[in-house]
């Protein structure tokens, strides 16, 4: 995996953003109480007295600032081209911004003598800081990343498990052209022909599936499972990636045009709008359609 490469999607997810902050929270408090005997120049207090309310106010201050950088890179899911290396100077940016914090809060209490002033510079103070808050915030940024990197693999997995699945025959869905779906759980949630699906669209931590039921009606079908999870156990099937919202059964798509905003491709299907194509599956895209 390169430094270029989009950040998974799994990072971003509110799931995710949420255990993160809450880690943190949980693991700098019990870090800053264990190392505090030990900081030969930490302002740092739980006793009773005004130094406890500025630690507390620093470290809500510095918590609500994690939240708010991670509100806004949550907001970054809209740009298709958020990388892995942006991602990763985004967590350097908010090791900086937490120790600048730290520096204020150290230099304006000792000026207000609510707590001893610094025995250094600010020079010093902040680069002591940066170490600090590098740990507070990478261990658990870490953690967080890992486990669901681990929960996003076991999802994909269950999702490929077809031998587990009760059934009159086999269910093995390249070979008898049927497109069979988990949720994250692992529990089989839908099954449909190939013939009849048409496309998946990405609605946070859920997708929807659009296809054609018995009757001939288009409908969908709601279930919590992430399209990444979709995309990487579906590989080489008829199911492509084209968005970073939408997979489409290239087998039902009939109409492939080309508009100033970019291409799109359509369903012989009044029921369905076109479904955008973009510049980061363009390619793609257009090669297995036009080897269809």
């Amino acid at each position: 995996m390169s430094l270029k490469d989009q950040v998974p999607r799994y990072l971003l997810d509110r799931d995710q953003v949420s255990s993160t902050v809450v880690y943190t929270a949980l693991f700098s408090l019990v870090l800053l109480v264990v190392s505090m005997p030990f900081a030969d120049n930490s302002w740092f207090t739980l006793e009773a007295g005004r130094a406890f309310f500025f630690t507390l106010a620093f470290i809500l201050s510095a918590t609500l600032l994690v939240i708010l950088s991670r509100v806004v890179m949550c907001r970054c899911r809209t740009l298709e081209h958020f990388t892995l290396l942006g991602y990763a100077a985004w967590v350097v940016g908010e090791v900086v911004a937490v120790s600048l914090l730290y520096t204020l809060f150290a230099f304006q209490g000792g000026r207000l003598g609510i707590v001893a002033a610094p025995q250094h510079g600010p020079g010093t103070v902040f680069l002591s800081a940066v170490v600090y808050s590098a740990i507070c915030l990478g261990v658990p940024f870490t953690f967080c990343s890992l486990h669901s990197a681990i929960r996003d693999k076991d999802n994909t997995i269950r999702l490929m498990n077809y031998g587990n699945v009760v059934s009159d025959r086999p269910a093995a869905p390249y070979a008898d052209k049927r497109i069979t779906l988990f949720d994250n759980n692992g529990v089989l949630k839908f099954s449909i022909s190939s013939d009849n699906l048409y496309f998946i669209e990405s609605d946070d931590n859920y997708i929807k599936v659009w296809y054609m039921d018995s009757s001939g009606e288009i409908k969908q079908y709601m279930l919590r499972c992430r399209l990444k999870t979709v995309e990487d156990s579906f590989a080489d099937s008829e199911l492509v990636r084209c968005h970073r919202k939408y997979i489409v059964n290239i087998r039902n798509v009939s109409i492939l045009k080309s508009e100033k905003e970019g291409y799109k491709v359509g369903f012989d299907i009044d029921a369905l709008d076109p479904i955008p194509i973009s510049k980061t599956y363009e390619q793609a895209v257009l090669a297995r359609f036009n080897s269809r």
